[in-house]
């Protein structure tokens, strides 16, 4: 039986990445011209971004309720699409110099895309199930897409191995809370016993699996190694898309089912705090940039676990309910992004030939040298440390009010405490780039050149950064809707 009309509508953004992703594979053979595939890519991606629009007008249940369009399921297409269209942006430049296919890499980017967009749009636990997969299995290949270096390749089996871990145990979750509901189906668990021990089981299974997605400690040992030895437009993938797509399903699955809620809570306690930690520290001692970052992707992780546990005090508040929670994590995700896009960004192209120059000491002098582009990088890192003005500190904030306001005071005091660690790391990359100087083969080096899409790419990343630190209200008061979740 053919799908209905409507549904297709509600998954066209899907339809639309993958189809484009399908054709970059057929025409490889046929087109050689490297500037018309980066131009078919970018098409791709702002047609699939744009389709969003439409299947939020067109919203509703899809594929007798398999998947749902609504305003939250449109807040994340809008994202990874967002995110896919600017390192499309700054992947072209990178890809020529490292001399990389062009096509594939492009299609596996957009089969990720999609995978994220089902993943977030998913109202039902085997749909997103297809949806992980699809976004796993591009990125375990993107991973490795350096095949001459040793350390991509480490990175890409890194990521399959304990990748397929955790794909085991969020199917085997999966599965037991198949057995303790009788359904997949997320709106049909409201009435589900919560003191079942097989439906918590289910439901730790299900958090480990996505843990492992968002990089949350003890799941993160994966990140530092991955992160490094990636392609550094892929990392910037890594640290913005599927992670924001597996918290999408996890904010899904948290308003929807009314066991999670209860269950969850303590679990989310002690990951945000254990996260936080695990990242913030780590990242004291890291002297690679890439290595440094991985570690501060996860003590944001951290950070926005804090919004989720503090999702079940505000849930019975009547006046208000959990709401300012959910704004919380994606206005954080929103944020979190672009300031990492950009810093990676900045990284790619600073990296030089094989990604050589990733050390600390590689950036010393980098204000003299460049100074636009250390300026740049320098509001990223201060917007990743939460500093006024910027859209990080906003991010920060929102999770900072709604564990006081659910009473979470321990859980603030500790993110407060983890702030200012994450402070010396990053004013220490900023202090290399203004009070050191270069070395003296570095000063005598040419400035590196910023390409034009890669200067797009950075400019779209520094104004959001900027307007949304300054600016935060049409944001917050699109997510803060009533209906945001359909229902």
């Amino acid at each position: 039986m053919l799908p209905r009309a409507i549904d297709i509508q509600r998954v066209l953004p899907e339809l639309i990445w993958c189809g484009f992703g399908v054709l970059l594979m057929l025409v490889q053979p046929f087109v050689r011209n490297r500037h018309f595939l980066s131009f078919l890519a970018l098409l791709g991606s702002l047609a699939g971004t744009a389709a969003s629009v439409f299947a939020l007008i067109h919203g509703g249940p899809g594929f007798y309720g398999l998947v749902q369009s609504d305003s939250f399921s449109f807040f994340f297409r809008l994202l990874v699409g967002t995110v896919a269209f600017l390192v499309l942006l700054a992947a072209g430049p990178y890809l020529d110099r490292e001399r990389l296919p062009i096509p594939e890499f492009y299609a596996l980017l957009f089969f990720a895309t999609a995978g994220m967009g089902v993943l977030a749009s998913a109202q039902e636990l085997l749909t997103a199930f297809i949806g992980l997969e699809m976004s796993s299995i591009s990125s375990y290949i993107l991973a490795g897409y350096r095949r001459d270096s040793l350390k991509s390749s480490e990175s890409a089996m890194k990521y399959f191995l304990l990748g397929s871990f955790a794909t085991a145990f969020f199917l085997y979750g999966i599965a037991l809370v198949y057995g303790a509901t009788g359904t997949t189906m997320l709106d049909k668990m409201a009435g589900a016993d919560t003191t079942s021990t097989l439906l918590k089981l289910g439901l730790a299974m299900i958090l480990i699996g996505l843990g492992f997605k968002v990089a949350a400690a003890p799941f993160q040992v994966w990140t530092p190694d991955v992160y490094e030895g990636a392609p550094t437009p892929v990392t910037a993938l890594f640290s913005a898309g599927p992670k924001a797509a597996a918290f999408a399903l996890l904010l899904r699955i948290f308003a929807t089912v009314p066991a999670a809620t209860k269950f969850w809570f303590w679990a989310f306690w002690m990951l945000a705090v254990l996260t936080m930690f695990v990242g913030n520290l780590g990242a004291l001692v890291q002297t690679n940039i890439k290595r440094l970052l991985a570690y501060s992707s996860i003590a944001h992780a951290g950070y926005i676990l804090v919004a989720f546990a503090a999702v079940t005090t505000m849930t019975s508040n009547s006046d208000v309910g959990a709401a300012p929670a959910y704004a919380a994590v994606l206005f954080y995700l929103l944020s979190y992004a672009l300031v990492k896009l950009g810093a990676f960004t900045v990284v790619s192209q600073l990296g030089g030939a094989g990604e050589k120059n990733l050390s600390l000491d590689d950036y010393a002098g980098l204000s003299q040298r460049q100074p636009f582009v250390a300026a740049m990088l320098s509001v990223y890192l201060l917007s990743l440390l939460g500093l006024p003005v910027t859209a990080g500190f906003f991010g920060k904030f929102y999770i900072f009010k709604a564990a006081v306001n659910s009473h979470l005071l321990w859980l603030a005091v500790l993110m407060a405490i983890n702030s200012v660690i994450g402070a010396y790391y990053y004013l220490r990359v900023i202090v290399v780039m203004y009070m050191r100087e270069p070395s003296a083969e570095a000063a005598a080096l040419a400035p590196v050149q910023f390409p034009v899409g890669v200067n797009l790419a950075l400019l779209i990343t520094f104004a959001g950064t900027i307007l949304f630190g300054v600016y935060p209200n049409p944001v917050i008061n699109f997510i803060l809707q009533p209906n945001l979740l359909g229902h």
